[in-house]
């Protein structure tokens, strides 16, 4: 009798196992597109609270944990459509990893939005931006594509290329078109590598789409180096943390600053154009604030532009450079002044050494008595 007991209990336990993976099946297939959609939502606003600095070792270790989960998640779907992993736990497992996987890439996309966007005018940068956007949102659309080995690889070479674009000048603490090739050189060599290792366990996921793989990685490589040299690509890991124009700038004793401006310049025109009143012969100055990781040294200009109706189009009045050190969490702090300043329209872009846009003031300039009033920043 105890032997029949026991053995009955052997065979109820797959059957129940089995139930229970069929029933969270079940509840996964019918609340999916909702729990995606939550998942976006909350994993955005989870980023958006924890990724505060691009140099922080915990905010770049949750990137690279993104990473390796999607590496995973595509061996073991390769692996599993290649019959090298049988039974009812991979059945099952299977069936959740393309939300796995795309759960990785949401996370992925999502720190990338908000690291890139603070290093970004959207003025100047506005395509890459709007990309990196379509990817996070899109996401949600991908999880049949996240079971095709070109898709997966190509979408999972975009992340470790934009990772890598802003990690090589935080370990270097340095700036320059050639960090940016070896990010680049970096990335397809890991591709290279990872596609090589899943080919020799997985020969027939690459059989036939060997060319369409290689076509797809250069053409991405391509594309990312073309939006880069075109400075489309924000000047990552700079970022603008403050930007105005002011009738004074003074530096205190203490190490703050004393800003006066214009009272009646409210949040939302600071956000689209500001309206600046001068008299006759007043300078104007322009205070920043730049963000850069710990002991990167850079230089940075302000760019003072006004725009031409006669030839319709903006030129360069002044170009000011400021040399900074990185470290300072609210940012290196500089300001500029311009003599000799008129009537029309301005703006003044913050730029890196290659041009990149760091971000913009934009402000018209008008004749009359201003309204002041004095802060510290």
């Amino acid at each position: 009798m105890p032997n029949w007991g026991t053995e009955s209990v052997r065979l109820e336990s797959p059957s129940g196992h089995q139930n229970k993976m069929e029933r969270i099946k079940i509840f996964f297939d019918k609340y999916e597109s909702y729990m995606s959609s939550v998942t976006l939502i909350l994993g955005f606003i989870f980023d958006f609270l924890t990724l505060h600095r691009i140099d922080v070792f915990w905010d770049n270790f949750f990137i690279v944990l993104y990473i390796i989960l999607a590496g995973v998640s595509i061996s073991i779907i390769s692996l599993y459509e290649e019959g090298r992993l049988e039974g009812k736990f991979f059945e099952g497992l299977y069936e959740f990893l393309p939300f796995t996987l795309q759960f990785s890439f949401g996370g992925l996309f999502s720190a990338f939005v908000i690291f890139y966007s603070k290093s970004a005018s959207f003025f100047t940068s506005g395509v890459f931006i709007v990309a990196l956007v379509f990817l996070l949102v899109g996401n949600e659309f991908f999880k049949q594509k996240y079971q095709k080995i070109v898709f997966q690889l190509g979408i999972y070479f975009v992340s470790m290329f934009s990772f890598l674009i802003f990690l090589v000048p935080v370990l270097f603490k340095r700036m320059g078109d050639d960090l940016f090739i070896l990010s680049g050189i970096s990335s397809l060599v890991l591709i290279g590598l990872f596609s090589f290792v899943l080919s020799k366990f997985s020969p027939h996921g690459f059989l036939g789409n060997r060319n369409y793989l290689v076509a797809s990685i250069v053409g991405l490589f391509v594309l990312i180096n073309i939006l880069y040299f075109t400075n489309i690509i924000p000047p990552i890991p700079l970022a603008l943390k403050t930007g105005g124009v002011y009738h004074s700038v003074v530096r205190n004793s203490d190490g703050t600053y004393s800003v006066t401006g214009e009272k009646e310049n409210r949040w939302y025109r600071r956000i689209i154009r500001e309206i600046v009143h001068i008299k006759t012969g007043e300078p104007l100055y322009i205070f920043s604030s730049v963000f850069a990781p710990t002991d990167l040294n850079t230089t940075i200009f302000h760019n003072w532009q006004y725009y031409d109706e006669k030839e319709n189009k903006w030129k360069s009045a002044s170009k000011i450079p400021f040399k900074i050190l990185g470290g300072r969490g609210n940012g290196y702090r500089v300001f500029s002044k311009k003599e000799n300043i008129f009537v029309g329209e301005w703006r003044v872009d913050v730029e890196s050494e290659r041009g990149q846009v760091i971000g913009r003031i934009r402000f018209d300039i008008k004749m009359g008595e201003p309204v002041l009033e004095t802060s510290r920043l």
